[in-house]
C-alpha cells in the first residue's frame, strides 16, 4: 500500500504532555539517529503532539528550528489516545513509528521493527516480554508486579496472544496505521490496545519484536490505569454496534417478512405454489424430528413415510442444525409456524452475516456494505430457492466459517480459530451439507485466484491456513462421523441422486431476469430456462452483469476485485454444466463442470446451483464500487455511479413470493377418523402413493399428529442393488398403475393377477386401510381400486376408504 505523500519514508509519532525536561534530548537521539535523509530511512519527518502540556513542551520543539520536525498541538489535555489520533493524521509517511517520549526504547531498535515490515507483516510491537529482549533498568518492584498483572488482565480480554500490549515503542505500515487511528475513540493510553484490535480484526499481520528496554523516571502510567483501560475496553465494546448496523438488520427482517408475507401472516393456511410439493415435504422433515426430539427417539431416521423400510433422515436434508433447536416451536404451533418463522428469520440473519463480513473485511462504509449484503442474501437465485429450500435460505453460517478461514490466515490465533473454524463447519453439516460444498467451491476459486494475484500473502498465509484446516477437521470429523456414517451406510442410505445430464444452466440464464422480478419478471420466459421454479438458479440481468464488467475494469488493481471477479466468472462457468449448448446454435462444447461431474459428492449436486456462488461475489464487488462512490468527491462521478448502481439492481427486486389458500385438510385426518381403521404395527395407504409430484398426504399426516404411519413419500430413497438414490419410494406394480389412473383417467384391465398383485403390494405395506381423497380422476381411481378389492370403498370424513380387516 502506498503512503499518502511518496516523498515520505518514514513518520515517527512522539506523544507529549508536560515532557519539557525529557524531550529535548529524545528529539536529537531521534533525528541524529535518522540523518539527513539520503541514508538507511529515506525521507523522514518527525512529529511531535502536544496534548495540552502546560509546561514549555511546545518551546522545546520550536527551539529546535529542524526542517523535519513538526508539532501539533491540542488545546488542552485530553489523553495520550487523542494526541496519537492528532499525531498520525498529521503523518505522510509510508511507515509510522509511534514512540514515547521517555524512549525508554532506543530508537536504534527501529531497525528491528522496520525488517518485521518488510517480512510482511503491518505492525511491529517493540516488545519487552518475548524471548531476546534486553531489560535495563527496572522499575520498583511492587509497581512492575501491578504493572504485569494489569497486562495480563488485558491481553486475557482485549489481545489474546500479545505479551505486551502497552510498550510505547511501535512500527506500522503508515496507511494502514492512518486509518485504524481515525477510527479509534479511546482518549487515554488505552488506545494502544484498541488500535492492537482493529489490526487483529481486519486480520492485518501483528508481530512482536524483542527490544532493550530501560525504565525512565518520570512515568506517567499508574498501576491502577490498567483498570481504567479495562473499563474503557468495556465501554468501547458496549458502543461496538453502531445504529447502522442495528438498522440494517431491522432492514433486512422486513424485507424477509415482505417476501414471505403471502404465508407469514397465516402459515397454517396458505401455500406456496411454487414450492410445488417442497412445503407439504418440509413441514414433514420439522415435525418428524420435532416428534423424535419429543419422544427421544432415533432423530436420523423415521418409519413414518416410506413404511415399511423407512427414511434415512440424515440422507435427506431435514436439517437437523434448525429443526432440532425449533422443535419447541413446532410442537408448540405446528410444522406450518415454525417452518414459516425459521426461514423468515433465516433469512434475514444470513443477510446479516454477509453485511457484518463485507463491513469486517471488505469496506467499512455502512451503506456500501448494505448494499452488497442485500444482493449476496437476496439474489434471484436465492429468491428462487427460498419458495421451498431453506438449506438454501439459511446460510448464516457461511460468512461465519468464511472469516473465520481468513482470520486462519493471519496466523495470530490458529489454535483457538482452528476449534471454532471446526465447530462451525460441523454445525453447517447439520444446516446442509450441498450448501456447504458449493460454498467451500466458491471459496476455492476465490483462494487460488487470490494467491496467484497476491503471492506475497499466500506465501504467508498458506502453513497457518494449513494447520487451522487440519485442526478444524479433527475437531470436527469426531462430532459428525457418526451421523456421516449413517447418511452413506446406515438404513435407507444411497449412492447418489441423478438429476440427468441437462442439469445446468442455460448461458442466457445469466443474462436473463428471474420470474419474481418485481419490474421484469416473465414466468413463461423464466421457466424456459430453468428445471422450476425453485431451480432458477442465475438470472442475474444483463444490466448488472454489465455493471460488474465495468466495476471490474474501473478497479482491476484491487486484488480484491480481481479475484472477486475470477470466483464469479468461475461459478457462473460451472454452472453450466458438463456441456455447455451455444444459444440460438446446434452447437455443444464440453463444459468445466465435466471434471467434477462424477466425483464423489459432486456427482449429487444439480450444477446448476453453483451459479449461488456469483450472488456473494457480485455483492462485494458492488459493496467496494458503492464504498468508492461514496468517497469520491466529484458529485457527477458520485450521481452517474450511483444511478447506475440503482438501475442494475432495480430489476432483481422481487415480488413477494406467490401464495394461494390451501386445500382443507379432510376431516378423515383432521378429526381423528382414521384411527379405528388402523391397528398397531399397520400403515394408512393414502392412493396412490404419496410421491414427489403429489404430497398432500404428508400434510394430512402432520395434520393427524403423526399418528399413522404410510407407504410411499416425498424423501429421497435407494432403488435396486447398486442403491441409487430416487426421490420417493422404490416403486410396485400396484402403485405404479395406480399413478398413472391418476394423471391419464384411464383404467387398464383388472384380473385376476392385477388383484393377487394388490394383496401382495398391500401386504408389503401392512395395509390396514387404503384412502383416495377427492384429487384429478378421482372418479377412475376409485373404480380401479373397487376393481383391485373386489368391494367399493366407504364415503366417510371427505375421502373414500377400503377397510382390509373385512368390512367398510
Amino acid at each position: 500500500m502506498s503512503g499518502r505523500s511518496p516523498g515520505v519514508d518514514l513518520s515517527v509519532v512522539v506523544p507529549a504532555y508536560n515532557e519539557e525536561e525529557r524531550l529535548g534530548p529524545t528529539l536529537t537521539a531521534i533525528t541524529r539517529y535518522l540523518g539527513d535523509g539520503e541514508g538507511r530511512w529515506g525521507e523522514w519527518e518527525v512529529i511531535v503532539a502536544d496534548d495540552g502540556s502546560t509546561d514549555g513542551t511546545g518551546d522545546v520543539v520550536t527551539a529546535l528550528e529542524h526542517p523535519r520536525v513538526q508539532l501539533v498541538t491540542s488545546p488542552r489535555n485530553r489523553g495520550k489516545g487523542h494526541a496519537l489520533r492528532l499525531g498520525v493524521a498529521a503523518s505522510r509517511g509510508r511507515r509510522v513509528l509511534v514512540t514515547d517520549a521517555d524512549l525508554a526504547a532506543p530508537i536504534e531498535e527501529l531497525e528491528r521493527l522496520d525488517k518485521a515490515l518488510s517480512d510482511g507483516h503491518s505492525a511491529a510491537i517493540g516488545s519487552r516480554s518475548v524471548p531476546g529482549a534486553a531489560i535495563g533498568t527496572h522499575q520498583h518492584r511492587v509497581r512492575e508486579l501491578l504493572g504485569r498483572a494489569g497486562n495480563f488482565l488485558i491481553r486475557a480480554t482485549a489481545v489474546p496472544g500479545i505479551r505486551d500490549t502497552q510498550c510505547g515503542f511501535k512500527l506500522f505500515e503508515g496507511d494502514k496505521a492512518r486509518e485504524v487511528f481515525a477510527g479509534s475513540r479511546l482518549e487515554g493510553w488505552g488506545i494502544d490496545v484498541e488500535v492492537l484490535q482493529q489490526f487483529r480484526r481486519r486480520d492485518w499481520a501483528v508481530t512482536e519484536v524483542p527490544v532493550r528496554w530501560s525504565h525512565q523516571p518520570g512515568s506517567k502510567v499508574a498501576p491502577l490505569d490498567y483498570a481504567r483501560v479495562l473499563a474503557d475496553l468495556g465501554r468501547l465494546r458496549a458502543r461496538a454496534i453502531r445504529p447502522a448496523d442495528l438498522l440494517a438488520t431491522a432492514l433486512f427482517l422486513l424485507m424477509a417478512v415482505a417476501l414471505y408475507s403471502g404465508r407469514f401472516f397465516d402459515p397454517g393456511h396458505r401455500y406456496f405454489p411454487d414450492s410445488l410439493q417442497d412445503q407439504n415435504q418440509w413441514e414433514w422433515f420439522f415435525a418428524v424430528t420435532a416428534d423424535n426430539v419429543a419422544h427421544l427417539r432415533n432423530p436420523l431416521f423415521s418409519d413414518l413415510q416410506g413404511f415399511p423400510a423407512g427414511v434415512n433422515l440424515m440422507a435427506n436434508t431435514v436439517m437437523l442444525g434448525v429443526s432440532v433447536p425449533f422443535a419447541p416451536l413446532t410442537l408448540l404451533a405446528g410444522p406450518a409456524v415454525s417452518l414459516s418463522v425459521c426461514m423468515t428469520l433465516g433469512l434475514a440473519v444470513t443477510a446479516a452475516a454477509w453485511y457484518r463480513l463485507i463491513v469486517k473485511r471488505v469496506v467499512q462504509r455502512r451503506p456500501a456494505a448494505f448494499v452488497g449484503a442485500s444482493l449476496a442474501a437476496f439474489a434471484p437465485p436465492m429468491v428462487s430457492h427460498a419458495n421451498a429450500h431453506p438449506n438454501f435460505v439459511i446460510l448464516f453460517m457461511i460468512p461465519l466459517i468464511i472469516e473465520r478461514a481468513l482470520r486462519l490466515c493471519a496466523g495470530a490465533r490458529v489454535v483457538r480459530d482452528g476449534i471454532v473454524l471446526g465447530l462451525m463447519a460441523a454445525y453447517q453439516i447439520f444446516l446442509g451439507e450441498e450448501p456447504f460444498l458449493l460454498a467451500a467451491l466458491g471459496m476455492t476459486l476465490f483462494a487460488a485466484s487470490y494467491a496467484l494475484v497476491r503471492r506475497d500473502v499466500a506465501r504467508r498465509s498458506w502453513r497457518p491456513l494449513l494447520k487451522g484446516l487440519l485442526i478444524g477437521g479433527a475437531v470436527c470429523l469426531p462430532l459428525v462421523a457418526y451421523p456421516l456414517y449413517w447418511q452413506f451406510a446406515g438404513p435407507q442410505s444411497y449412492t447418489s441422486v441423478l438429476h440427468g445430464d441437462n442439469a445446468g444452466n442455460s448461458p442466457l440464464s445469466l443474462l436473463a431476469f428471474a420470474e419474481r422480478s418485481l419490474i421484469a419478471g416473465n414466468a413463461e420466459s423464466a421457466n424456459a430456462l430453468s428445471l422450476n421454479p425453485t431451480e432458477q438458479n442465475a438470472f442475474y440481468g444483463w444490466p448488472l452483469v454489465a455493471l460488474a464488467f465495468t466495476i471490474v475494469v474501473r478497479l482491476w488493481e484491487q486484488a480484491l476485485v480481481k479475484a472477486l471477479a475470477f470466483t464469479a466468472v468461475g461459478a457462473a462457468l460451472l454452472s453450466l454444466g458438463p456441456k455447455i449448448r451455444i444459444p440460438l446454435t446446434d452447437l455443444v462444447y464440453p463444459g468445466p463442470w465435466a471434471l467434477l461431474a462424477h466425483k464423489p459428492l459432486f456427482e449429487s449436486v444439480i450444477e446448476g446451483r453453483v451459479a449461488m456462488i456469483c450472488g456473494p461475489a457480485l455483492g462485494m464487488l458492488l459493496a467496494v464500487a458503492v464504498d468508492r462512490l461514496l468517497a469520491t468527491t466529484g458529485r457527477g462521478v458520485q450521481y452517474v455511479g450511483l444511478l447506475a448502481v440503482l438501475l442494475a439492481l432495480l430489476p432483481l427486486v422481487p415480488a413477494p413470493l406467490k401464495s394461494v389458500d390451501r386445500v382443507e385438510v379432510p376431516a378423515f385426518f383432521a378429526d381423528g377418523m382414521w384411527k379405528s381403521y388402523v391397528h398397531d404395527g399397520e400403515s394408512l395407504v393414502p392412493l396412490p402413493l404419496p410421491d414427489p409430484g403429489a404430497a398432500e398426504a404428508l400434510h394430512w399426516q402432520t395434520a393427524a399428529g403423526l399418528g399413522f404411519k404410510m407407504p410411499g413419500g416425498y424423501y429421497n430413497g435407494p432403488y435396486g442393488k447398486d442403491r441409487i438414490g430416487i426421490y420417493g419410494a422404490s416403486p410396485r406394480f400396484t402403485s405404479n398403475m395406480l399413478r398413472d389412473v391418476r394423471y391419464s383417467g384411464r383404467i387398464p384391465v383388472i384380473g385376476k393377477n392385477w388383484r393377487a398383485q394388490a394383496q401382495r403390494d398391500f401386504a408389503y405395506w401392512k395395509a390396514g386401510a387404503l384412502v383416495v381423497a377427492p384429487q384429478p380422476n378421482d372418479d377412475a381411481l376409485r373404480k380401479a381400486v373397487q376393481q383391485l378389492t373386489g368391494r367399493p370403498g366407504k364415503w366417510t370424513g371427505g375421502v373414500w376408504v377400503w377397510d382390509l380387516h373385512g368390512g367398510n
